[in-house]
């Protein structure tokens, strides 16, 4: 298929959609995807942010897994599949799960080697989990059972902090022997940030995860810039204010402005509003649907908002 006969993204997501509700269709493999839709185009690429003091680039949309990948029915895994699919092909990388999370470490391993089963180690993701348990050898072994199931780690990170005194030495250890490439600590609520600040300066974590949205402004005060300061990356969770926002723009049409600005979408908006400070390394907004996958992945695509947008996005939101 050359370039001409590339198909629109309204067109490649219809097919998809028909594919993920057909369960008797085999999905096609990462590798047949140009093939059938064309590779994407040059100004179609997700930006990417380096991982402060490392230089690694990362792209700046990831994708979270609460809720959203803790179902092992078979439609629910076509479903799945086909989101894994749509987001490593256009270029995402960065999948971050939990224990916590029900299912999604073990359904994360199943479909990253049934998408390349071929590979060794399966699709090319940045695997980020963590840590959720309280004691020395609970914490150790909840850690072992992440790595049977998700084949690799990246980052892995003490999840809301617990018991961090304990786990870090063993995520440290672990680093050093190279089994995991990059530590963390993560939060989700702005209570924490005090605490999320004192860990930063002690323990000196490589990301730290937390919440940040539009609506939610807190880290803006002192903890996004500690994070620039100590050259740590940004992982931000709940950029939709755990989809409250979605609330406020339901029956509401996307002002002109904003799709002046490149914003397609309200989750575009509300997406680019976050990864337009420049502390922010990479978004983790969670989904386990394709049609939401690939217009969150347009948050990635094309310019960021400038002070003056931020600001002019941020007043707009408080204004619904």
């Amino acid at each position: 298929m050359d370039s001409s006969e590339r198909l629109s993204r309204s067109q490649f997501l219809h097919r998809f959609l028909l594919l993920a509700g057909a369960a008797t269709i085999t999905l096609p493999a990462p590798m047949q995807l140009s093939r059938l839709f064309g590779a994407p185009r040059p100004d179609q690429e997700l930006r990417k942010r380096p991982i402060p003091a490392y230089g690694e680039s990362i792209p700046i949309v990831g994708l979270g897994t609460w809720r959203a990948f803790d179902y092992d029915d078979p439609a629910s895994l076509v479903q799945l599949r086909t989101v894994l699919e749509l987001f490593h092909a256009a270029g995402g990388r960065v999948i971050d799960t939990s224990p916590m999370y029900g299912l999604a470490e073990e359904v994360i391993g199943r479909l990253r080697g049934d998408l390349d089963p071929e590979s060794p180690n399966a699709l090319d993701l940045f695997t980020a989990t963590k840590v959720w348990t309280s004691g020395y050898s609970e914490g150790r072994h909840q850690i072992q059972k992440s790595f049977s199931l998700l084949r690799e780690i990246d980052l892995l990170q003490v999840h809301n902090m617990l018991d961090l005194e304990t786990h870090w030495p063993y995520l440290e250890e672990l680093k050093a022997t190279g089994k995991i490439r990059y530590t963390g600590i993560t939060h989700y609520t702005e209570s924490a940030y005090e605490q999320l600040m004192v860990s930063i300066r002690k323990y000196r974590p490589d990301f730290v995860q937390f919440n940040y949205s539009v609506l939610d402004r807190e880290a803006e005060a002192r903890l996004l810039p500690l994070c620039m300061e100590n050259r740590v990356a940004v992982l931000i969770n709940r950029p939709f204010g755990g989809g409250q926002l979605f609330g406020k723009t339901k029956g509401k049409n996307l002002p002109d402005w904003m799709r002046s600005m490149g914003i397609l979408s309200w989750s575009n908006a509300m997406l680019k509003f976050v990864l337009s400070h420049p502390a922010v390394t990479c978004v983790i907004p969670g989904t386990g649907k394709p049609d939401h996958i690939l217009d969150n992945l347009n948050a990635a695509r094309g310019e960021l908002p400038d002070q003056e947008g931020r600001e002019r996005i941020a007043d707009y939101f408080k204004s619904l």
